[in-house]
């Protein structure tokens, strides 16, 4: 571990016991150091922004304003976002611009937003792509999305030109694959490419994850060349020899990720200077940007503020935005370090101090930290050591010390109490003879500089509220290729699209993407698309929902859920009530996303190309369902979650169209049927070309489940209940695919027509 203490003797005597008072040089005479590259937060990977695009417009607009605008709150001076890949890459998953190879669309999604609204508050800003997942097709049948480098150059170049040529975005970088495989050939392709096309400012950063790339950097110089950032993702402020050795910028291009209270404010603080003082890092871009996602999803409030209730209008402003305006609101990218051990370094006692002077020379900034990592931990480790109360003297030399007889002050102190004062305006503090002094305590973050701000005026916040127990959505308020409000996808993409029936246009939620793209959830990859809205703590509801399943490229089955436990990557096991309609006549109750354990299954005609409507009610342990208003569910059952999101979502990656989503309390408790009490409906199905004729319930009443997921009928037990549909003789086996299993059905021949 690296650390640099500018007064080895002082620190000596301190770590004696004596009472000290160390003394610091600040003087850009000697020298300067790397040049400051900025700080930002990260929109995505993935989904994390979601919420906040159907905020209120004046909230949203004072959130953005926290973020971007400059010389206000974050001020935040580089905005990073997913390059959306149609699955899920954290907390959803976002869209991307290329569904399938014949397919581009630069509308989608909610990123480009984002960019454009920092643009508009501060044209300055530095924009920064990375993909997360991959849309399939570029794996050709893997999950490799450099399988077929050329189409992965196409892509990621047509995101940068549309960004340009759709919403005049200028990129000014880009990355290879978040936290995976970094495959040199395509760095190399890629800059050609970039090149050729006439974005030769576009820079590459490399490899947003950890530093073991850096020999191969040093050995192979065509690489060299290609690559403008050394990122590393959590480097904990170190950064190893031979990447100092290696002229390039050194990037914390992912950081923080911890809880936004007061802790993670004090993380923010250390990594924003200790990464320069240990690890020579000149970026630090926080993920994420904002926690504009569910509660209850993984790594909630996890940005740099919250903002999770459009619904409501409340937002919090947390501490590490107040960190971050220390920095951002006095000094900029193009500013520079002073050298260590002359405006840089660690305090005798522990903390740290940063100075950073003007491109012209005429501005000066210091920014002290003294948190303690007892108490202020990260959620990737920083160093660790122990740290008190000090006083330091700092010293002023060369041009500076003759410029400088006044520094403003600002100062936040962490007490863990409710009772901290974040950003706190302080009288100026007069610098004689170029000396000025300060009583450090622990856990206080101090910004002194030649730069004045006025006091910060921030807007009243609307008092927090509950997810609406009543909610519907027709999709007919948004534009051809949005997002619905409020539905978080977390596999797949759920797009607002124009569906015509019998010559009326209208507006449905469609699931888009056409095969399994490249995620990275291990060990398993993401099997069904589904998307989740709701409070999680809701027990009981009453959901509805039109569907309809096309015959050309249409899923298998659909399925809406209740008390779904989870979701990220988690989601793909995550307990719940699923009620699964498979066509032509198939459907399951099942007790996860998985099918793990089925609660009830049976026949319920249900053709391609047609819309029908699937109500779910849950209560406690009873279920009802309903199909166009008759019962197909009429269940008790004993489920494993017991409050949890609304899902929907289709049975694997292809098309479905949802229309009229309503849900809201089930209302009082409802008698429970036993299945012989459900009036009976006569359909017929045809399977394998044959047509059955039922005037049943249904087919199955009793079944179970083998270790390889197939469900059996009960044969033997069917004849001793003396059920007439299935006679001792003339039986014919068909079978009914459900999701990964195969649903056998004893179908007697005398119900063939």
């Amino acid at each position: 571990m690296y650390r640099f203490y500018s007064s080895l003797l002082c620190s000596l005597l301190a770590l004696l016991g004596k009472t000290v008072t160390c003394d610091y040089i600040i003087d850009a005479s000697q020298g300067l150091g790397r040049m400051f590259d900025g700080i930002g937060g990260i929109s995505g990977g993935g989904a994390t922004s979601k919420l906040l695009v159907n905020y209120p417009k004046k909230q949203r607009d004072e959130i953005l304003d926290y973020l971007f605008k400059p010389n206000y709150a974050a001020s935040l001076q580089i905005l990073k976002v997913e390059i959306g890949g149609d699955s899920q890459s954290t907390d959803g998953s976002e869209s991307s611009h290329m569904h399938t190879e014949e397919d581009e669309n630069y509308q989608r999604g909610y990123e480009w937003f984002m960019m454009k609204e920092a643009k508009k508050r501060n044209p300055d800003i530095i924009l920064y792509g990375l993909p997360w997942v991959f849309p399939g097709w570029l794996g050709g049948g893997k999950f490799d999305p450099f399988s077929n480098r050329t189409n992965l150059v196409r892509y990621t170049t047509n995101w940068v030109k549309g960004a340009k040529r759709e919403h005049n975005l200028t990129i000014n970088y880009v990355g290879v694959w978040n936290e995976r495989t970094c495959d040199y050939d395509y760095i190399k392709m890629l800059r050609k490419a970039l090149d050729v096309d006439g974005f030769n400012d576009v820079k590459i950063v490399a490899c947003d994850g950890g530093w073991g790339f850096i020999d191969d950097v040093i050995s192979d110089q065509d690489l060299a060349d290609s690559i403008n950032v050394l990122g590393a993702h959590y480097p904990g402020s170190q950064t190893p020899s031979n990447a100092l050795r290696i002229d390039r910028k050194l990037w914390a291009s992912e950081e923080y990720s911890a809880y936004n209270d007061d802790k993670g404010g004090g993380c923010w603080a250390r990594i924003l200077n200790e990464g320069y003082t240990d690890g020579f890092l000149t970026a630090f871009i926080s993920w994420n940007l904002i926690s504009s996602y569910y509660k209850n999803l993984p790594y909630s409030r996890s940005g740099l503020m919250t903002a999770d209730e459009p619904w409501s209008g409340h937002y919090t402003v947390n501490s590490p935005i107040w960190i971050s305006a220390h920095h951002t609101q006095f000094y900029r990218p193009g500013w520079q370090y002073l050298l260590h051990g002359y405006g840089v370094g660690n305090l005798a006692l522990n903390g740290s101090y940063i100075s950073l002077i003007s491109p012209d020379h005429q501005d000066l900034t210091v920014v002290i930290e003294t948190m303690d990592p007892n108490i202020v931990t990260c959620f990737y480790p920083q160093p660790k050591y122990n740290i008190s109360s000090q006083t330091a003297v700092f010293n002023i030399g060369g041009k500076l010390k003759r410029q400088i007889n006044m520094l403003y002050v600002w100062r936040t102190r962490l007490t863990f109490d409710g009772k901290d004062s974040l950003f706190q305006q302080l009288d100026p503090i007069k610098v004689i003879d170029g000396k000025f002094i300060l009583h450090l305590n622990t856990n206080e973050v101090y910004t002194l500089s030649t730069i004045h701000r006025s006091k910060q005026v921030t807007p009243a916040i609307k008092p927090s509220g509950q997810f609406p127990t009543d909610y519907s959505d027709d999709f007919e308020d948004y534009p051809e290729f949005g997002e619905p409000y409020n539905f978080a996808q977390q596999a797949g993409v759920f797009e607002v699209r124009t569906f015509v029936t019998d010559g009326k246009a209208e507006n449905v939620m469609q699931q888009v993407v056409p095969e399994p793209p490249i995620d990275t959830c291990l060990p398993k990859r993401m099997t069904r698309p589904i998307t989740l809205i709701g409070n999680y703590n809701w027990t009981d509801a009453d959901v509805s929902v039109d569907f309809n399943i096309p015959t050309k490229g249409g899923a298998t089955g659909v399925f809406v859920a209740q008390r779904v436990e989870t979701g990220g990557c988690n989601v793909m096991y995550s307990s719940g009530v699923y009620l699964w309609l498979t066509p032509p006549c198939g459907y399951i109750l099942s007790s996860d996303y998985a099918k793990t354990k089925v609660y009830d299954s049976g026949w319920a005609k249900i053709e391609r190309d047609t819309w029908y409507t699937l109500r779910l009610q849950v209560q406690g342990n009873h279920t009802i369902a309903y199909l166009n208003g008759e019962k197909i569910v009429d269940a008790l059952i004993n489920p494993q979650s017991t409050n949890g999101f609304i899902g929907v979502g289709t049975e694997n990656f292809a098309n479905a169209s949802f229309n009229n989503f309503k849900m809201q309390s089930p209302g009082p408790n409802i008698p429970h049927q036993y299945r012989e009490e459900i009036p009976k409906r006569p359909y017929s199905c045809i399977i394998d070309k044959e047509e059955y004729v039922s005037d049943k319930d249904e087919i199955l009443t009793n079944r179970n489940l083998n270790s390889q997921g197939k469900l059996h009928a009960n044969v033997a037990r069917l004849h001793q209940q003396g059920n007439p549909m299935f006679p001792k003789h003339s039986k014919k086996i068909k079978e009914q695919v459900f999701g990964n299993g195969v649903f056998k059905q004893e179908i007697p021949n005398n119900y063939k027509p």
